[in-house]
């Protein structure tokens, strides 16, 4: 730029204006000058440069330039790296996804992407990352997936590969193709710490709407980070004030808690190992901000991992003292963060023992200076509450109700209507609670919280009529609020005529009190009312010439609705006979029981956040069902919130809704109903490599010979070899497996991932790993334990993948099978067939007629009694009638037992076919 003397001294007379009429003069001048230029001259390469450069100063300086994008766009084609460079920033600022232009510079890109010149391929991603559109996404993806996967690319070029991918998806997810799932996860290997970092960003926005596709990454991270905080493998210039790369050991804290607990024991050791280093490593708070900052972070997120492994009960004790300390610092960051890992401590603990302890110092929270930290305090109070200690703090909520933010009191009048349902022991107590509630809170009481009072009065009769009565009160004073009128006119409409008979509380009285309400209430409660008073025609017909009066007087109203209800009421209560009125006025039936609509608008709350969480603000029972917390961001919950209080409530049986007057307006009753929320979000495509759908060609032929042998190659090709030894006693069967790199040079990010279709019948867990790297002429191995827990018919599967240049891939059959987990058993003639016939039948015996997968092979006596022994049966000589059968016994291993197996085998050699009877 300071070659360009033009452009520097342009700047100069900007930067010199006095006035802002000179400098727009000094750029229209130019302007002017440059739109000459461009349609007068041929420009070089170094011209256009220059003044597309005065171009992007006047724009960055806000004023408007409409031409010269023709000319910017040409710039991108040009050979020097200067003139490229301001080509593609100009792009970048002029242009957006739905220029018109977009298209003339694909291809330029696209050439740019595919030059061997890093610099050219790095200028090209930040193009396609910052302006990139659906079109533009759509034809250069594949190029920038190439650039982060090939083994030529520089560790520069794949981070920013990585993190274009990461701006295309977020943009348009249907960008990424499902079959790159594999190759990107194998990145996490990557030696340079800058590409983990960009990749794994990239596949935590995957794992949000793939988690099937990407658990593969798992493993990568448990193991990944394990190297960084146990062995100490990381660069020097990643430390951080002595902290090793915080960022990426955030980023593989939170990915671990993407998904449920791992139920492989090596996994969970690396984890927890991992874990205790993290928290051995802040035991002392250092003096260093910066160092401390960088070690809190990494500390916060491994509590929670911690919490939501929920197994490790000896490090879960000792991090509630930790939070006890964070909750009281000093600093308000601290403060925050130790009162948000509780909160997911008091969500995920089966005690709550450890956070009671510290609830005057929370009840302090909501005090706060900061109101992020009396937000979040709100939310620990809300989450460790139980039976115990629930009346103390909804006193506390309610005291603090009248001086907390505007901001805070709708959630916590919500949250205080949720606890005193949820806990409440005593059912006036439950009453008082809430009609007090209503009376403090006022405008900030969502309709949702009313209707919820009146679904769970009217469901339960011991509450009508003490609710009617204590609501009467509330009405009699001067300063009622809305919602206490609305609350107040359905409940008398529906069970004034309990409390008729009390002093004070007749119907006229009622009647009076409403009327001095309906004064000043908006035209929703007035319709309310209404329906009230024509309730009261039926309940009360001593004050029927006065509620006709009402109904004449709104009869004139100029409100469509309360003109509608008047008029149609009045000439119901002046029917001759009241058969019409008794139908229609008959008291509501019971609403159904369905999920709080409490609960809902509260867990509506979380959706639609970037990153989803894997559990909610609640107690342990409203993260019960983990899959249904993984889809509450997107779905909402659908849970049964069943409570002391209306325990014993009636529900509507057949589903339909009453045809009854409804207190309120035309849709109260469904409101009150509750919401029904049965979506489900939409289930992505996955692609799991391996199932057995994927089986690599020639699996079987070590399959086959591995069938009846316990060691042997089960897979070979010119580049890997995987060879197998098993051995097995009773229900348990370990398996080692032996990878060897039969190539002159070495593979790495090797990766090994089961799939066990026959769970739980036959679990699975791995002892050990084998290294990423391998290297040329060396062996790994991988040690399985298998337990048998009850009959299985299908073979585990095993995907192994590496890269050696491009990614390779094998799917492979395990041969562990029911017969393996057999004993040959003994049994006389007579005791065989009294216990065939005692079997009898039914489902406990199968038959199947089978015939030699191979036509050519000779089915002697020999063959027979050679393939039923390597099946493990004892072949009982002597006891069928016919001497060519085979009878054999066994017993079946099981975990929790043994199962006696007994079998009759009829060969037919002339048709080479069996008939088996099990």
């Amino acid at each position: 730029m300071s070659s360009m003397r033009g452009l520097v001294q342009f700047i100069a007379d900007l930067r010199n204006a006095r006035a802002r009429e000179l400098e727009e003069k000094r750029i229209n001048k130019e302007l002017a000058n440059i739109r000459q230029k461009f349609k007068s001259e041929k420009l070089d390469g170094y011209q256009k440069k220059k003044y597309v450069c005065k171009l992007l100063y006047i724009y960055i300086q806000g004023y408007n330039v409409d031409f010269g994008h023709l000319e910017a766009v040409n710039l991108i084609s040009a050979t020097k790296y200067s003139e490229k460079q301001i080509g593609y920033l100009a792009v970048t600022l002029f242009l957006h996804e739905q220029h018109e232009l977009l298209h003339l510079v694909v291809n330029s890109i696209r050439k740019d992407l595919l030059d061997h010149n890093e610099l050219n391929n790095c200028l090209a991603l930040h193009a396609v990352a910052n302006v990139g559109g659906r079109e533009m996404g759509e034809a250069l993806s594949a190029d920038v997936h190439r650039l982060l996967i090939s083994p030529t690319s520089k560790s520069f070029v794949k981070k920013k590969a990585a993190l274009t991918l990461l701006r295309l998806y977020r943009k348009y997810p249907g960008i990424l193709q499902a079959e790159w799932a594999e190759r990107i996860i194998s990145l996490m290997d990557d030696p340079d710490m800058g590409v983990v970092l960009s990749v794994t960003s990239l596949v935590m926005a995957l794992i949000q709407d793939h988690p099937e596709a990407y658990k593969g990454s798992y493993i990568k991270a448990a193991q990944r980070l394990r190297k960084i905080v146990v062995d100490g493998d990381i660069s020097p210039d990643y430390l951080y004030y002595k902290v090793p790369c915080p960022w990426i050991q955030v980023k593989f804290l939170k990915l671990l808690q993407y998904y449920s607990p791992s139920e492989d024991s090596h996994v969970r050791d690396i984890i927890r190992e991992s874990l205790q280093a993290v928290l051995a490593a802040a035991t002392e708070t250092p003096k260093n901000v910066q160092q401390n900052n960088a070690q809190n972070a990494v500390l916060f997120e491994a509590i929670n991992l911690l919490i939501h492994l929920d197994t490790e009960h000896q490090l879960m004790m000792q991090i509630s003292s930790k939070l006890g300390r964070f909750i009281q610092s000093r600093e308000t960051n601290v403060r925050y963060l130790g009162l948000d890992a509780m909160t997911h401590f008091a969500a995920r603990s089966d005690t709550l023992d450890p956070i009671k302890r510290h609830q005057s110092i929370i009840i302090g929270s909501l005090r706060d200076r900061d109101i992020s930290v009396r937000r979040k305090g709100l939310d620990l109070l809300y989450s460790m509450c139980d039976t115990t200690n629930a009346q103390p703090i909804v006193n506390e909520l309610l005291k603090y109700l009248q001086s907390a933010d505007y901001s805070l009191r709708e959630e916590m009048t919500l949250k205080i209507a949720i606890l005193t349902e949820k806990y409440a022991t005593d059912a006036q107590w439950y009453i008082d609670i809430s009609l007090r509630l209503l009376a403090m809170a006022g405008d900030h009481v969502s309709d949702e919280v009313w209707q919820r009072v009146v679904q769970i009065v009217t469901n339960n009769e011991e509450l009508q009529p003490y609710a009617a009565q204590h609501i009467f009160e509330y009405l009699r004073t001067d300063n009622a609020h809305d919602t206490l009128v609305k609350i107040g006119g359905y409940i008398l409409g529906e069970f004034g005529h309990l409390i008729a008979d009390n002093k004070g509380c007749s119907p006229i009285e009622q009647l009076m009190v409403l009327q001095t309400k309906m004064i000043s209430a908006p035209d929703a409660t007035r319709a309310l009312l209404l329906s009230t008073f024509v309730k009261f025609v039926n309940l009360f017909p001593e004050i029927k010439p006065q509620l006709l009066q009402m109904f004449q007087f709104y009869s004139h109203s100029p409100d469509s609705e309360l003109q509608q209800r008047a008029c149609e009421y009045l000439a119901i209560a002046t029917m001759p006979t009241d058969d019409l009125l008794r139908t229609i006025c008959d008291e509501m039936p019971p609403f159904s029981e369905r999920a709080s609509i409490l609960l809902q608008r509260l867990h509506k709350k979380s959706v639609g956040i970037s990153e989803r969480r894997t559990w909610l603000v609640g107690g342990k029972d409203a993260n019960a069902d983990k899959q249904e917390v993984l889809l509450a961001q997107q779905t909402g919950l659908k849970r049964t919130f069943t409570t002391i209080v209306n325990g014993g409530a009636k529900s509507n049986t057949n589903g339909t809704a009453p045809k009854n007057v409804t207190n309120g307006t035309g849709t109260a009753s469904k409101d009150l109903e509750g919401l029904d929320m049965n979506g489900h979000a939409g289930d992505a495509p996955v692609t799991n490599l391996a199932d057995a759908a994927h089986l690599s060609p020639d699996w079987e032929i070590g399959y086959e010979q591995m069938y009846f042998a316990n060691e042997g190659v089960l897979y070979e090709d010119p580049q890997i070899q995987v060879g197998m030894r098993a051995e097995y006693r009773g229900h348990l069967g370990v398996i080692k497996l032996y990878y060897t790199n039969k190539a002159s040079f070495a593979i790495g990010s090797f990766t090994t991932t089961l799939d066990n279709k026959s769970a739980p019948a036959l679990k699975i867990d791995t002892k050990s790993l084998p290294d990423s790297n391998v290297g040329a002429d060396s062996q790994v191995q991988q040690t399985i334990v298998c337990t048998s827990i009850a009959p299985f018919s299908e073979s585990p599967t095993i995907r192994i993948s590496y890269l050696a240049g491009a990614l390779q891939g094998y799917t492979l059959k395990l041969p562990i099978l029911a017969h393996r987990f057999m004993d040959p058993s003994e049994l006389s003639a007579e005791d065989f067939f009294k216990r065939w016939r005692q079997i009898g039948g039914g489902a406990l015996e199968a038959q199947s007629t089978f015939g030699l997968r191979t036509p050519a092979t000779e089915m002697s006596d020999k063959f027979t009694r050679e393939t039923v022994l390597g099946f493990r049966w004892r072949i009982l000589d002597n006891v069928d009638p016919n001497p060519k059968n085979i009878v054999g016994c066994a017993v079946l291993q099981l975990e929790k037992g043994k199962t006696g197996c007994l079998l009759r085998l009829e060969p037919n050699q002339q048709q080479k076919v069996c008939l088996l009877r099990l």
